[in-house]
């Protein structure tokens, strides 16, 4: 039985090529902008790129931030992309003060351009290679080393390391996934990171 698929409008967002990536893995997905629509969801995705502080404001005016937190709530599962992923922590360091869903703990910060000793370009920007120890679901298939896509100027920083999925290198660790129970997400785009992208995608439409 197919499962159908919530993709969240909340005005920040690379909908559309979210959408076709989990078309390309055999999902129904469906772009939803309304609380009462999230009701007969089988997954939640929350993409999004932009300012966290918009992003966090276009949430409550809609009422799906308490229309996320009922989703999880139920155990089904979610998954969070960049913007979508920052959102679940406590507050970012852009454009503060601000709010975040606080469903993780912690917060979002930026990259320090010099870090580890070395001068980086901030945002982060292209191919990077993924770190983990054991085994996810959603990382089925794949090999420590595997490379994604990124554009990021922040990154989170969780309270709990227990949360963090999997890590990147740039100049220094960061967080680059994240799970807790039913709540999956990623700072680099799987819709945008080919082969390996496909793959994380398809794990989660057949969770």
């Amino acid at each position: 039985m197919t499962s159908t698929i919530g993709i969240l409008d909340y005005r920040m967002g690379n909908l559309r090529s979210v959408q076709k990536a989990l078309q390309r893995v055999g999902a129904e997905a469906a772009v939803v902008s309304k609380p009462d629509e999230l009701t007969s969801l089988d997954k939640l995705v929350l993409p999004g790129v932009g300012a966290f502080a918009d992003g966090a404001e276009h949430l409550r005016e809609c009422g799906l931030d308490d229309a996320i937190r009922d989703f999880l709530a139920t155990g089904r599962p979610f998954l969070g992309i960049c913007l979508g992923m920052q959102l679940l922590f406590d507050d970012s360091e852009e454009d503060a003060p601000n709010q975040g869903l606080s469903i993780l703990p912690g917060r979002v910060v930026r990259f320090d351009e010099d870090r580890g000793g070395r001068r980086v370009k901030v945002p982060h920007m292209g191919w990077n290679t993924l770190s983990w120890d054991g085994e996810d679901p959603l990382l089925a298939g794949l090999e420590p080393g595997c490379h994604v896509y990124f554009v990021h100027g922040y990154h989170v920083e969780p309270t709990e390391p227990g949360d963090v999925l999997a890590a990147c290198d740039y100049a220094g660790p960061f967080c680059a996934a994240v799970r807790r129970d039913n709540v999956w997400a990623t700072q680099f785009h799987p819709e945008k990171s080919q082969r390996v992208g496909q793959t994380i995608l398809g794990n989660f439409v057949n969770l």
